[in-house]
């Protein structure tokens, strides 16, 4: 059966790089898959080990996010990246390299998931990856059947070397190969926001990449990768396309790997609960210090982050460099941040008409970062906002 999904598909993908099989407006209607009803928490491989990785930092970081408390805060994939596929077997089945995982996929996976997490692996809808391993195009439904052999539960699917395919088409054969499966597969979309993915990718995949590659800086481009700060702008206005299931993906968390201050990480991980994100770290877990691992671990802000209406937040207000944003949570209260992007500290203001609530009216505000609780605040919230800083708060009317 294997050999018959594999012809098929490569007849399909040779096809498809002379031009779509159909019209944009004759692709299947896909239903939801059921999985992602809040964005997905772990941790991946990549920004911190890129290609250095191998089983025993998989087992290493999977015992690490148990013992840091990153489990027990919602962390629970545990995903790798690029780099660990060998080359094909004679029945074209993809196997990992031998050197770096010589005990197998299914092994690590049974690993992963006897620590109570889930596993999670890396393709690409071209014919390499973007580290020139052997990519999925043309092997879909059997790159698929061998994941859910090896016990994945979430696959990462990359945009390198596709040639002229078309996205929509690309990423939806993948995802009919997964569903065929008969194992629940979380798809992540890793094509960098060129097709503009949320305008048709929800029932396609649980999460789309909206940018190109982010970088441990606060801005500032290089190559193909963007500072966070730039990034959060990427997002503006891309709020209404998310929700549970289908989720903006901003890229990965870069908090922990040396780049940014901790003001800025603390603003990253504040940007991506408000964005409805997926909270992927990308670290060493086994050497994270204090600071880090309060970060990631905020029950807070990381409640924000799964709060179940599924609301992404968005920007309300600009003032120069100041910024406002604004998401409603199921409880009736609204997360709010008040960004500085300058080099010195200032005093922001948000005015309670600005989240729609009655000019004089009563709230409680919880800061999520200080844990200061303020009752019967009225009429508006003031606070001093470090450089490259948030302050993010609730607002719970009275």
């Amino acid at each position: 059966m294997l050999r018959i999904f594999t012809q098929l598909t490569a007849l399909l993908a040779v096809l498809m790089i002379q031009g779509p099989l159909w019209a944009e407006d004759a692709l299947p209607i896909r239903a939801s898959n059921g999985l992602a009803l809040t964005p997905p928490m772990g941790w991946n491989t990549w920004n911190k080990f890129q290609c250095n990785i191998n089983e025993q930092l998989i087992r290493n970081m999977a015992d690490a996010l148990v013992t840091s408390g990153m489990k027990a805060a919602g962390y629970q994939y545990v995903l790798i990246d690029d780099c660990w596929q060998g080359a094909r077997d004679a029945h074209g089945d993809i196997q990992p390299d031998p050197k770096r995982f010589p005990s197998g996929m299914k092994a690590l996976g049974d690993y992963v998931h006897g620590r109570g997490l889930k596993f999670g692996v890396y393709s690409d809808a071209g014919v390499m990856t973007c580290a020139k391993r052997a990519g999925s195009q043309g092997h879909e439904y059997q790159d698929a059947a061998q994941y859910a052999a090896w016990g994945v539960d979430y696959l990462k699917y990359d945009w390198c070397y596709t040639g002229k395919r078309n996205a929509q088409e690309a990423y939806g054969v993948m995802a009919d190969a997964l569903r065929a499966t008969g194992r629940p597969i979380v798809f992540s979309m890793c094509e960098w926001g060129t097709a503009k993915p949320w305008l048709w990718a929800r029932n396609t995949g649980n999460l789309w990449r909206t940018t190109e590659d982010i970088r441990d800086n606060w801005d500032g481009k290089e190559r193909w990768m963007h500072g966070v700060i730039d990034i959060v702008d990427m997002n503006v206005g891309l709020a209404k396309y998310a929700g549970p299931g289908g989720w903006n993906d901003p890229d990965m968390l870069e908090i922990g790997n040396g780049g940014m201050n901790d003001n800025e990480y603390r603003a990253q991980f504040s940007f991506w609960a408000m964005l409805a994100a997926p909270l992927i770290a990308g670290n060493d877990l086994a050497h994270m210090d204090e600071k880090t691992a309060a970060i990631l671990t905020n029950a807070d802000v990381i409640a924000v982050n799964q709060d179940a209406l599924g609301r992404a937040g968005d920007r309300i207000a600009k003032m120069g460099e100041g910024e406002i944003w604004a998401r409603p949570l199921l409880d009736g209260r609204s997360a709010v941040i008040l960004l500085n992007r300058s080099t010195a500290a200032v005093t922001m203001t948000v005015n309670w008409a600005q989240l729609g609530l009655a000019e004089d009216a009563n709230a409680d505000v919880f800061d999520l970062w200080s844990k200061k609780l303020s009752k019967s605040v009225k009429t508006r919230f003031s606070a001093e906002v470090q450089p490259h800083g948030v302050v993010m708060i609730t607002v719970q009317p009275r």
